[in-house]
C-alpha cells in the first residue's frame, strides 16, 4: 500500500472523531473508500439507465463510468488531510503531530479553512501535477467545494499565501502525506495512477449539478455511524472491507431504486393499468410518446374531466422505457390535489410491478394528515420525519437502521433514509407540490440533493397554468436545467395561455439553442392538443410534433349570465347583492338541482353562505373553505363528491336542492357536477376551469329549468359605456387588467353562450394575448391604464424572484457550478418558508385548535387531552384533524406567540405544531379575536 512513514501518516489521518464516528475515531481513508463503495451500490442499485450510460461516457466509454464515479464521491473528502481539519480534535490531532504531520497551533486556529474547500484547493494542485486536462479539473473540484451544500466561487479558495500554507499544509510531509492520500485511494478503486481516472468529456452543469447530489447522497449514507462504525486500524481498511460494509448498510436502510431497465408497454397497457379503454385525446399524448424521437418536453391540454393524468401517467411509463429513466415525479398544484393522487399513483406503480407501490412516496408540508400516509408509515415500523421539522444541519447524514431488507416485497413506504430532510426528491416515485419542482430551481443550500432527485425521473407537472408570473420564473428555470439533462417532462393544463406555453417550450429548449431564443412552435390549431419537442444526444433540438384531436364527449353550449352587484360601502349594499344571488338560485332550483357558488375570498364564501342559509335553511347549504381545519375540509369534501356526484345513491334526491357555497379551492381537481354555477369573476383561464365543474357528467335526469348548463358571473356590476365595477378584493388577488378583459368577454356573451371544451382555447388567449378587445371605447382608457399597472407589478413580480433563481441571468451557458451559490439568500429554510420563497407571499402558519376550560386541556369535541396537553393514541387522529392555515395577516403574530403544548415536546408527529388554545371558543393572542365556528370555520374579526 504505502511505505512505513506514509502508512503512518494514512494511520493517523482522521476523517471522524471518536465523539461523531459512533464511538471511535474513522480513519480519512476508510471514509473515502466507504463512500466510494456506497457509491458502487448506488450505481448498481438506485442509478437511473440513462444516468449510468451518461457517466459512462464522461469517463470514456462503457464499463469506465462506474469505477470514475466511486472515485468522484469517495474523493469529496480529501480536503480533512489538511492541519486547519486535523487539529480540531485534541485526540486525533495528537496521533497526527506525532506520525509527523505537525503545524503552527497558533496560525491554524486563527484562520478557519473548511474542508470541502480546502479538498478543492488540494485537487487544483495535485490533479494539474497528474496530468489532468484543465478542463476537467475545472468542473471536477466545485463538486468536492460543494458537498456540503453551497458552491463557492474560485476566490473562496485563495488566502494570502503565508495564511494558507498554514492551513493547508505547506512542509514536504504535509505535501506529500496528501498525495499519498489521494494515490493510495485511486489505487485502492483499481486505476494506476490519478492520471487514469481523468475522465475524457465535460458533462453539461445539470449533469453536474446531479453527480454532486449523488456525491452528497454517497456522503451522507456513508456518514451514517449507525451503518459504519469507525474504523481506526489501517490493516483492516481497504475497498473489498468497504464493499462489505456498503453492501450490509444498503439492505439495512432498506434503500433500492426504481424500475431500471424495463420493455415499452405494449398496446393493452392503459387497460391494463387503469381496467378502461383510452379516450382519443389520451390515445393521441400516448402515441406522441412513442414516437418521439428523443427525449424532450410534451405540452397535453384537455379539458377538465378528460383523464389527462392517467394519460401522463401511461406516458411517462413509456418515455421512461425508451429513454432509461428510472422513476416519476408527479407535481400537483395544491397540497390538497396530491393526496388523491398519490393514492392513484401508488395503484397504477403497483400495477407495473407489484410491491412496487412501497417506493412511492408522498411530499408536502401536511402529508402527516394523510391517514393513508401515515398508516403506512405506522405500519412500517418507522418514525415520521418531514422537511420543515428536521434540523439543517448537514450533520443529520442517515437516519436508524431497518431490518427491512431492500427487495422485501412487503414495503409500504420508501426506506426512511429517503423522508429525511432535503432527500424526499431521491424516493424512487413521489408525488408532492409543483413547489418541490420549484424548490429545485432555487439558490439554496443543498439544491444538487433536490435536483438529483429529478434527473433520472420522468416529470409531470399538473395543471401548470396556476403558475402566475412569480412561480413560472422558478418552474422555467426549472425547465432549463431539466432540459438540459435531457429529462422527459410531461406539462398538463386545460386552459394554458398561448404566450405561457411558449415560455415553457423555450426554457426547455434553451440551453441547447445558441443564442437562447429557440425557433417558435407552431400553436396547435385544435383542442384536445398536445405539442412536444425533443433534443438529440448530440444537442439538437429536433421538429416538434404538433398534433390535435376531438374531445370525447361533445361540446356544451354554456349560457353565460350576469348578476350586477351594485357597489356598497355599507350592509345594506351588500346584503342586497347576496340577496340577488339567491332570488337567482331561488328561480333556477325551483324543482330542486345543485349549485356550485364560488367565492375569491373566504370572508366572502362565509357572508354569502350566512345569507343563503338564512334565506334557504342550513339543511340545503353547505360551506367549503381553506380556512376550516383539517378534518372539517376532509369531512365536507368527501359529502359533496358524493352529493355533486354522478351516483343516484349519494347525489342529491330529486327534487330537493343543495347549494355548496365554496372558494377558489373548488377549481382544481374537484370532481363535482354542478347543475348550476355561481362565480365571483375570475381572470378566464380560472373562469373556465371552474366552468369544467358544470354538468360534468352524463346524468341521466336534470330538473328542467337546469337543463342547459349556466355559468352566473357576479362580483362585477356593468356601468352602460363604462368599464365595470369590480369587487375590491378580486382586484388584490387576480389584479384589475385581467378582471377587465375577462369582464368583457363575459359581458360580450351575456344572453349567449359559450361553446366548452372547443372554444376554450380562443377564450384564453383572446384575454392574455394582450390584443385590443371589442369593448366600449370609454374602457379603452381604463384598461390601458391597468395594463400599465399589470406590466409594473409584473416586472416588480420577475425581479423579485431573480435573486433566489438558480441560475443568474446571463449564466445559462456556463460551463462549471463554481460560484453557483455566491449571492445566495435565505439558507436553512423549511417547508412554510420555501413554500413562501417560490409563491411570492409571507409564509402560512398552521396550528392546532385546542380548547382549555376550568379542567384543562380538551379536543375542539371535548375530549380530555393530559395535563400538558398530553395525546392519548387513540386522539391523535382528532388532534391532527383539527389542523387549520391562518391567514397570512396572522403569520408574524403566531410565529411570535404560539408554541406546541408542553405535552407535545418529543411525539413524533406534534413536536413541531404550534396550538391556538381556545378559551371559551376563542382566542385573543394574536392581535385579533379568532374564533372557530363549527359551520363558519376560521372567523377573524378586530378586538
Amino acid at each position: 500500500m504505502a511505505d512505513p512513514s506514509e502508512q503512518r501518516w494514512l494511520e493517523a489521518l482522521w476523517g471522524k472523531s471518536a465523539s461523531r464516528g459512533g464511538g471511535r475515531r474513522n480513519l480519512l481513508l476508510a471514509h473515502m473508500l466507504d463512500t466510494a463503495a456506497v457509491a458502487e451500490c448506488l450505481w448498481d442499485r438506485f442509478l437511473a439507465p440513462v444516468t449510468r450510460r451518461s457517466v459512462d461516457e464522461i469517463a470514456g466509454g462503457p464499463g469506465k463510468g462506474r469505477p470514475f464515479f466511486a472515485w468522484l464521491c469517495g474523493v469529496h473528502d480529501c480536503g480533512k488531510a489538511v492541519p486547519a481539519f486535523q487539529f480540531v480534535d485534541e485526540d486525533c490531532a495528537r496521533l497526527v503531530w506525532d506520525a509527523g504531520l505537525q503545524w503552527d497551533r497558533h496560525r491554524v486556529a486563527r484562520q478557519p479553512w473548511r474542508h470541502d474547500k480546502a479538498g478543492a484547493a488540494l485537487l487544483r494542485r495535485c490533479l494539474p501535477q497528474a496530468g489532468w486536462p484543465v478542463e476537467q479539473i475545472d468542473w471536477v473540484w466545485p463538486l468536492v467545494a460543494g458537498h456540503h451544500g453551497t458552491f463557492p466561487g474560485r476566490d473562496a479558495l485563495y488566502l494570502r499565501p503565508a495564511a494558507l500554507r498554514a492551513v493547508q499544509g505547506a512542509s514536504a510531509e504535509w505535501l506529500r502525506a496528501q498525495e499519498v492520500l489521494l494515490r493510495v485511494f485511486t489505487e485502492q478503486l483499481g486505476y494506476r495512477t490519478v492520471a487514469e481516472v481523468a475522465p475524457v468529456e465535460v458533462p453539461n452543469r445539470a449533469l453536474q449539478l446531479q453527480l454532486a447530489g449523488l456525491v452528497v447522497m454517497a456522503d451522507w449514507i456513508a456518514s451514517n455511524t449507525t451503518v459504519f462504525e469507525g474504523l481506526d486500524e489501517l490493516a483492516k481498511t481497504g475497498i473489498e472491507q468497504s464493499r462489505r460494509r456498503a453492501d450490509r448498510a444498503w439492505r439495512e436502510l432498506g434503500l433500492r431504486g426504481g424500475w431500471g431497465t424495463r420493455p415499452v408497454p405494449g398496446p393493452e397497457a392503459f387497460r391494463d393499468r387503469f381496467g378502461q379503454d383510452m379516450r382519443p385525446a389520451q390515445a393521441m399524448i400516448v402515441d406522441v410518446a412513442r414516437r418521439m424521437p428523443d427525449p424532450g418536453l410534451m405540452v397535453f391540454e384537455a379539458p377538465m374531466g378528460e383523464g389527462k393524468t392517467k394519460a401522463a401517467l401511461l406516458a411517462a411509463e413509456i418515455l421512461a422505457a425508451r429513454f432509461g429513466a428510472d422513476g416519476v415525479f408527479v407535481g400537483m398544484p395544491t397540497q390538497a390535489t396530491c393526496d388523491p393522487m398519490f393514492s392513484e399513483v401508488r395503484g397504477w406503480v403497483a400495477a407495473t410491478e407489484p410491491g412496487l407501490e412501497g417506493q412511492v412516496a408522498l411530499l408536502h408540508g401536511k402529508r402527516r394528515l394523510n391517514k393513508q400516509w401515515r398508516a403506512l408509515l405506522e405500519a412500517t415500523g418507522e418514525a415520521p420525519m418531514d422537511d420543515y421539522c428536521v434540523p439543517e444541519d448537514d450533520a443529520q447524514y442517515g437516519m436508524v437502521a431497518t431490518e427491512e431488507d431492500s427487495g422485501a416485497p412487503d414495503r409500504l413506504v420508501p426506506a426512511e433514509w429517503f423522508l429525511g430532510s432535503k432527500r424526499g426528491l431521491l424516493c424512487p416515485f413521489v408525488v408532492g407540490t409543483i413547489d418541490q419542482l420549484l424548490f429545485a430551481a432555487t439558490r439554496t443550500k443543498h439544491v444538487m440533493l433536490r435536483m438529483a432527485g429529478l434527473i433520472g425521473k420522468v416529470v409531470i407537472l399538473d395543471e401548470v397554468h396556476a403558475c402566475d408570473v412569480y412561480m413560472s420564473q422558478f418552474l422555467e428555470e426549472g425547465l432549463r436545467w431539466l432540459g438540459q439533462a435531457r429529462v422527459p417532462v410531461v406539462l398538463l393544463s386545460a386552459t394554458l395561455p398561448p404566450e405561457q406555453r411558449e415560455r415553457l417550450i423555450n426554457a426547455y429548449v434553451s440551453a441547447h439553442v445558441q443564442p437562447s431564443t429557440p425557433e417558435p412552435v407552431h400553436p396547435p390549431r385544435g383542442y384536445p392538443s398536445v405539442t412536444a419537442v425533443s433534443v438529440g444526444s448530440d444537442g439538437n433540438v429536433r421538429e416538434p410534433i404538433v398534433e390535435h384531436t376531438g374531445s370525447w364527449r361533445p361540446d356544451q353550449h354554456v349560457r353565460v349570465s350576469v348578476v350586477d352587484e351594485t357597489p356598497h360601502q355599507g350592509r345594506t349594499a351588500a346584503d342586497d347583492a347576496e340577496n340577488a344571488v339567491a332570488d337567482l338560485i331561488a328561480d333556477r332550483l325551483r324543482e330542486g338541482g345543485c349549485a356550485l357558488v364560488i367565492r375569491n375570498t373566504v370572508d366572502r364564501a362565509q357572508a354569502t353562505y350566512r345569507m343563503l342559509a338564512r334565506r334557504f335553511g342550513r339543511d340545503q347549504v353547505g360551506l367549503l373553505h381553506g380556512r376550516l381545519h383539517a378534518g372539517d375540509r376532509a369531512e365536507r369534501t368527501e359529502d359533496n363528491l358524493g352529493r355533486f356526484g354522478p351516483d343516484p345513491a349519494k347525489r342529491v334526491p330529486p327534487g330537493t336542492r343543495w347549494i355548496l357555497v365554496a372558494t377558489s379551492l373548488a377549481e382544481q381537481s374537484f370532481d363535482v357536477d354542478a347543475d348550476l354555477l355561481v362565480t365571483d369573476l375570475a381572470p378566464i383561464d380560472l373562469l373556465l376551469q371552474r366552468i369544467g365543474r358544470l354538468h360534468r357528467h352524463n346524468l341521466a335526469h336534470r330538473p328542467t329549468p337546469l337543463k342547459t348548463p349556466e355559468v352566473v358571473v357576479t362580483g362585477l356590476c356593468r356601468r352602460g359605456a363604462k368599464p365595470p365595477w369590480l369587487v375590491r378584493q378580486s382586484i388584490a388577488i387576480y389584479g384589475e387588467y385581467l378582471l377587465l378583459r375577462s369582464a368583457a368577454l363575459v359581458i360580450e356573451a351575456e344572453g349567449g353562450q359559450w361553446r366548452v371544451p372547443s372554444q376554450v382555447p380562443e377564450l384564453v388567449a383572446a384575454v392574455y394575448d394582450g390584443k385590443p378587445l371589442s369593448v366600449p371605447r370609454a374602457w379603452v382608457e381604463a384598461e390601458h391604464a391597468a395594463y400599465v399597472d399589470y406590466q409594473r407589478r409584473q416586472e416588480e413580480r420577475i425581479a423579485n424572484a431573480e435573486p433566489f433563481r438558480l441560475a443568474r441571468r446571463g449564466e445559462e451557458h456556463s460551463g462549471t457550478l463554481e460560484g453557483l451559490h455566491v449571492g445566495a439568500h435565505r439558507e436553512g429554510l423549511g417547508e412554510q418558508q420555501f413554500q413562501a420563497l417560490v409563491r411570492d407571499g409571507a409564509p402560512s402558519v398552521e396550528v392546532v385548535l385546542v380548547h382549555e376550560g376550568d379542567r384543562g386541556y380538551s379536543t375542539l369535541s371535548g375530549r380530555r387531552l393530559g395535563v400538558n396537553g398530553d395525546v392519548a393514541a387513540e386522539l391523535l387522529d382528532e388532534i391532527l384533524a383539527a389542523t387549520v392555515r391562518l391567514p397570512q395577516s396572522l403569520t408574524t403574530s403566531a410565529e411570535e406567540n404560539l408554541r406546541p403544548l408542553p405535552g407535545w415536546h418529543g411525539h413524533p408527529w406534534l413536536r413541531h405544531t404550534k396550538a391556538l388554545v381556545l378559551h371559551n371558543g376563542r382566542s385573543d393572542v394574536l392581535g385579533k379575536t379568532v374564533t372557530y365556528d363549527s359551520t363558519l370555520g376560521l372567523v377573524v374579526n378586530p378586538r
